[in-house]
Parts: C-alpha cells; structure tokens; sequence
C-alpha cells in the first residue's frame, strides 16, 4: 500500500465513522471482516478517490448493507 492509498483508506474510515456514530476501529473492523477494504477500497482507490466525500461513504454504506452488515 502506498501513502496516497494509506491516507484515503484513513480519511474514509474517519469519515464512515463520522457518519455511522461508530469508532474508528469498529469501521476498520466491519471494512476488513467484509472484504471490502482489500476487495474495493484499496484496488480502486485510482477511482474513488476523485469521488466526494459524501458519494463514498453513501455508496460504502450501501456495499456494507449489502453484505448484511447493520449500520
């Protein structure tokens, strides 16, 4: 993982934190036990990092649900 991909991997789960009312490590936690953080977050972070905030941690918070995680 490179800086770049480190600081974006970061800045999400701060701001999924922010909005689901959840600690930081209780975000990194349900990002890594579901895949997404190695299967989405960081493969296309070339991608999602030119999206706004608000579209990410909507479209994060949509693929968690997905996977039958309650928010």
């Amino acid at each position: 993982m490179d800086r770049k991909s480190l600081e974006f991997t970061i800045f999400m789960i701060h701001a999924l934190a922010d909005s689901w009312g959840k600690s930081y490590r209780q975000v990194y936690q349900i990002l890594n036990d579901t895949g997404i953080l190695d299967s989405y977050i960081l493969p296309y972070y070339d991608v999602l990092h030119t999206q706004g905030e608000q579209y990410l941690v909507d479209d994060i918070t949509g693929f968690v649900k997905d996977k039958g995680v309650k928010i």
